[in-house]
Order: structure tokens, then C-alpha cells, then sequence
């Protein structure tokens, strides 16, 4: 059973937690990434973004470019995913004011397009001899794709179709290169290919979706294709190895790919694009391919958290069951792919495991990538650190203990903003006489196929949710995996309901109430031995947050602190308004003397631990912090 899971923007307004973090994004995140953009941030890492498209359009009117190109070579991608994050604003708070903003950015990237439609500031004022020589590192297809999928967002939010011309013209330009033309070759980061298929599902172009298919079907088959292209070039961005295929995801072709390998962020972009075209194709060898890669992840590859990607040599995937806690890379970025991922796999397949990762990932690794005053934001998401050792060693360096206010490799910021305005494209689905509840998001949503509800809840806290459902046709409602103990009404009264692959369907004609009230126990989460790592290790949840402990609440130091089996009991902390904390039963060890080994047993002191939501560590100062802690019988 299939379902589209990407509703328009403007069918869901956001109440509630979902709602709360929206605003924050709106009133603080976006204003803050556009000064940020304009170089109009104090004590900021210099972006350069909007004065590059500015040199760009000065290049093509004939002038000298400014002060030229700055930034990273897929600088321009800030640009895009800060206009989309800014159109799903729009969607769900409507802001002339903003959409004077983005109209007036969206004029000036315009300019920046050639007559042939080719857009790429780095190229356009400093190497225009150079386009796509290097598509092994340039990046030229991957800030096309942002910026397709911001036209797309924008198009959908306010009906504008400028920036959607811009990049249809773009989508041609690409489709007479690599189609009409047969230029070899397919992007070293792969992102386009999802984009095609948003730009073909707006546009309908069926030439977004030969080119998307193109991409997908090309990459992979010629394995020396990178080290044929360094070869006839003199240049290079990072001295990538042209060989290394598995890092890109191009040592095999799409469809005999089995595991997760190399840079995490790529892999799930090309694996989202996958299960897209997989569903718009119907095909079930492809579809296959992506259930393999979906097994490498979740059964093998990924964090408690939600987190992929373990290793900081290549932000990518390692092997089987490398899972170490305080060198983790699972960058910000990869847990949002991840849910696209998800996402896309429940276009081919109705399947709570789909939404229960889609859940994980967003509510501990997306949403910790943002401070909770939206000001600062962690491109690694470490589950473990160690002050002194974390972002101070070189082996730690990259596990920072509080996050910067912003990055010259800035990818992860925007890419939060996006994810948390478009929440209802990822919570709420529908198929011609269904809507689907994948995710429970407080707010009023309008289905295309009739169905109209009204969710209320106070989730991810308060583990209940209500639905005033009206209409004719169906309900499917995800029963999540952490909950063991579900109840049901239907209109007040107790309702038995047989869940499908992890959903539960109620017929609706008229109106209906339905409320759930889910497992709120707080779980301890064992490891798998086989994660070696995490031998002896506990952690906490509850719903679907992931608790870590900080020093902040815990003397000051969380190292000597292992968890018994005594009782753990929900509070609230004023350090930390609105969020519910944990207190749970442990001891603390204390040693004899200051020798680094001792043949002298500790001592345990009983106490009483605080955790709190991982995804909200790191916002009371410098302190230590663990996810995993020791267990204690």
C-alpha cells in the first residue's frame, strides 16, 4: 500500500511543540541566517552568500565581479535552503514583510543566471573555463538541487513562479549537457537527484524526471569515471582521492547497492532520491535496493539517537557496529536526510519502522542541532563529552561541548530551519481515501481527499493525543514502536483496534473523536553486545526522547555516576522551562586517592541523577554530558 507523504505545505497549521519551534524559526532563526547571509551578523563567521550573487549578475552585466568569490565552492546552497526554510514560513505564517525579503533575494539570484541557464556563483565570476570539469568536488549539481527544491517550496507557498523559471531553465541547461548532448558523468554529491523529482511532481517536466532517472541509473556503472575527469584537469577543491567510489556511493550501481557506505549525508540524499523514484516508477528492484540500504542503517549503522554517520574521516559511515559515543560524528545534516529518507520509503510502503526512525531522528539529532534560543546551532552531535578531552584532543576535535554561532562550511543551520517548518510534510499523508498520521504534530490539517482533523496534544511530553476527525474514508494512525501499552477511544468510548505494519485504521463518515493514550513509562535501553562501545551501558527514554545526563545537574561531573535499578520518576527543572526532566536512582563512585589505577574497590554513594532530553544539552553552559551511562544490578 502506497501513500504520498508530501502534503502541501499550507494543508497543516502548526500548534503546540511542533508550533512553538516554527515561531522560533520564523521570528528568530530566519531573520538571524539572512544577516548571517548579508554579512550583517556580529562576532559571525563571514558568509559572503548574498554579495557572491551580487558579484555574479555584476559578471554577467559585464562588470568585474566585485570583490569577487568567498566561501566554500557550494557556498550558494546557504542561499537556497535559507529561501526554503524562509517559504515554509510563509506556508504557515503568512509575512509580506518576508516575502519582500526573499522576492527581492530571489531578483538578484536571477541576475546571477547566464543565457544558457547555467547558475553557480563560484564558476560564474572566477571559472567560468572550469564548469563542470570537477564533478567530483565542485558541487555545481548539488547547489542546482537546493535551489530546485527552494523554487518548489516557494512556488507551493506563495504561487510565485520567478525562481521556479529560474531553475526550470537551469533543469533544461542540465537536460541538453547530460541527455541531448551525452556528457558523461553524475554529481560527486548527490542531492539533485531528489530535487528533479520535487521539480517534476511541481512542474510536471517530464525532463526532470528522465534527468533524476538519468542520474540514478548512470551513477556507479563506469568506476574509473572521477579518476578519467581528475585526469584531464590541472585543479582541484580537497585532493579527493577519484578512486575512493565507495564513498560517494558510486563504487556499484544503484541497484545492487547493499550496505551505508561513505559520507552519510550523501548516501541518504542519493538513497531519498531512490525510494522516490523507486515509488513514482513502481519499482520493485530499486524499492529493494533501498530496503537493503534502510536495513544497513537501522539495524547496523545508526545512533540511539537517530544519529548516522560515526566517523569524523569523511563525516561518514564506518562499518557494522562502530557505534563509539564521544567521537560520533552524526552530523545535523544526515539525521535530516534520514528522515527524507523515511519519508520517501513510506511513498513505497505504509510502515511504522519508516515513521519510527523518521520520529527518532527529528526529536533527538535535528532538533539538537539548534540551541534552544535558535542563535547557535552543532553541525556533530556527539553522545558523549568530556571536558578538557571533547573539541580539545585531536582525535575529539570535532565533538565541540557548546555550539558556534555559525560555520564556513554552514550546511547544517538552514538545513534544520527547512526541516522544522516543513514538519507537516513529514507528520501528516494521504492516498485517495486515507489520511495518514505518521507523526503526532498538534494543529489543524485539510487532506486533498476530504478528511479534515484537528489534533490536539501536548506530545513529545504529554504522550496523549486527540483527534476531532470529520469527513468520509479513512484513518491511519501510527501506533509507535516504543509504546507497549496503547489505549484507544473512539468518541469516548474504549475501542480494540488491529494495528497493520505499525498503523492503526479507523472508517470515518461524519465526525469522530479518537484518542490515544500512549506508553509513558520511562524505559531503560539496552545495547546490543554487538555494539562493542556500549558493553554494560544504559540509557534512559521516554516517548520518543533520548535522556542524556549533564554535569549542570549532577554535582558537575556525570563520569562516576552508573544507574541502579531503583525508580525513576519525571520532574520538571526551572533551568530548562516547559521540558520534563528525569530523575532517576544511582550511585556515584568515589576512589582512593589521585593515582590513576588503584587495586582498591570504589566506594558507591547512593544519589539521585537528573537527565535531561538530549536535545536539549548544551544549553546551560560548558559541562560534561553522557547519553550511554554504567548499569549497576
Amino acid at each position: 500500500m502506497k501513500v504520498q507523504s508530501q502534503l502541501k505545505t499550507h494543508s497543516y497549521t502548526p500548534e503546540g511543540f511542533i508550533g512553538d519551534y516554527c515561531k522560533l524559526v520564523t521570528q528568530t532563526v530566519i531573520p538571524y541566517q539572512y544577516s548571517v547571509l548579508k554579512d550583517e551578523a556580529p562576532d559571525t563567521e563571514k558568509s559572503h552568500v548574498y554579495q557572491n550573487f551580487l558579484n555574479a549578475a555584476d559578471v554577467l552585466a559585464g562588470g568585474g565581479g566585485g570583490d569577487g568569490f568567498y566561501g566554500m565552492v557550494f557556498q550558494d546552497s546557504d542561499a537556497a535552503k535559507w529561501i526554503e526554510a524562509a517559504a515554509f514560513s510563509l506556508a504557515n505564517t503568512p509575512d509580506p514583510a518576508l516575502e519582500k525579503t526573499v522576492d527581492d533575494f530571489i531578483d538578484i539570484i536571477a541576475r546571477a543566471q547566464d543565457t544558457d541557464g547555467y547558475l553557480d556563483t563560484c564558476f560564474t565570476i572566477k571559472d567560468k573555463d572550469r564548469r563542470y570539469t570537477n564533478l567530483l568536488e565542485a558541487h555545481e549539481l548539488y547547489c542546482s538541487g537546493h535551489f530546485m527544491e527552494a523554487a518548489c517550496a516557494y512556488f507551493e507557498a506563495t504561487g510565485k513562479r520567478k525562481l521556479l523559471d529560474v531553475m526550470l531553465k537551469n533543469a533544461e541547461h542540465l537536460y541538453d549537457r547530460f541527455i541531448t548532448n551525452g556528457a558523461p558523468g553524475y554529481p560527486g554529491h548527490p542531492e539533485i537527484e531528489l530535487a528533479l523529482l520535487k521539480l517534476y511532481r511541481t512542474t510536471k517536466n517530464d525532463k526532470c524526471l528522465q534527468l533524476a532517472r538519468h542520474f540514478i541509473d548512470t551513477r556507479g556503472t563506469d568506476p574509473a569515471f572521477y579518476s578519467k575527469e581528475a585526469e584531464k584537469r590541472d585543479w582541484s577543491v580537497w585532493n579527493s582521492d577519484p578512486w575512493d567510489n565507495a564513498y560517494r556511493q558510486a563504487d556499484k550501481p544503484a541497484r545492487r547497492l547493499t550496505d551505508a557506505t561513505g559520507h552519510a549525508v550523501r548516501a541518504v540524499y542519493l538513497y531519498t532520491a531512490m525510494a522516490d523514484l523507486a515509488s513514482s516508477d513502481n519499482d520493485s528492484e530499486l524499492y529493494d535496493a533501498c530496503k537493503r540500504l534502510w536495513q544497513s542503517i537501522t539495524k547496523r549503522r545508526m545512533y540511539v539517537t537517530g544519529g548516522i554517520g560515526s566517523t569524523v574521516h569523511g563525516e561518514a559511515f564506518s562499518v557494522d557496529f562502530d557505534l563509539p559515543s564521544d567521537t560520533a560524528y552524526a552530523e545535523t545534516c544526515a539525521s535530516c536526510g534520514l528522515m527524507f529518507f523515511a519519508s520517501r520509503m513510506l511513498e513505497n510502503e505504509v510502515n511504522g519502522e519508516y515513521a519510527d526512525v523518521m520520529e527518532r531522528a527529528f526529536y533527538n539529532t535535528v532538533l539538537a542541532g539548534m540551541q534552544l534560543d535558535g542563535k547557535r546551532f552543532f553541525y556533530v552531535n556527539p553522545l558523549e563529552v568530556n571536558i578538557g578531552i571533547s573539541g580539545i584532543s585531536p582525535t575529539h576535535r570535532h565533538d565541540l561541548p557548546v555550539r558556534p554561532k555559525w560555520y564556513a562550511c554552514a550546511c547544517c543551520p538552514p538545513n534544520v530551519a527547512r526541516t522544522i517548518e516543513s514538519f507537516g510534510k513529514y507528520a501528516y499523508g494521504e492516498s485517495s481515501d486515507t489520511a495518514y498520521c505518521h507523526l503526532f504534530a498538534a494543529g489543524k490539517v485539510s487532506f486533498e481527499n476530504g478528511i479534515s482533523l484537528e489534533c490536539k496534544t501536548g506530545y513529545p511530553y504529554e504522550l496523549d493525543v486527540k483527534y476531532h476527525v470529520s469527513g468520509s474514508g479513512r484513518l491511519a494512525v501510527r501506533l509507535p514502536g516504543w509504546s507497549h501499552s496503547t489505549t484507544v477511544r473512539v468518541n469516548g468510548d474504549p475501542t480494540h483496534v488491529i494495528s497493520e505494519k505499525g498503523y492503526m485504521y479507523f472508517d470515518i463518515d461524519g465526525s469522530s473523536e479518537i484518542e490515544l493514550c500512549f506508553d509513558k513509562d520511562i524505559k531503560r535501553i539496552y545495547s546490543n553486545p554487538v555494539i562493542p562501545a556500549l558493553t554494560g551501558k544504559v540509557c534512559l527514554m521516554r516517548g520518543p526522547l533520548v535522556y542524556c545526563f549533564e554535569g549542570k545537574d549532577n554535582g558537575g561531573s556525570v563520569a562516576d555516576i552508573s544507574l541502579t535499578d531503583g525508580d525513576a520518576v519525571t520532574a520538571l527543572d526551572d533551568s530548562l522551562p516547559g521540558v520534563t526532566v528525569i530523575d532517576v536512582q544511582a550511585v556515584r563512585a568515589s576512589y582512593d586517592g589521585d593515582s590513576l589505577y588503584s587495586d582498591k574497590a570504589p566506594e558507591y554513594t547512593p544519589i539521585t541523577a537528573r537527565a535531561v532530553p538530549y536535545y536539549t544539552w548544551g544549553n546551560r553552559g560548558e559541562n560534561q554530558m553522557r547519553v550511554w551511562t554504567d548499569h549497576l544490578a
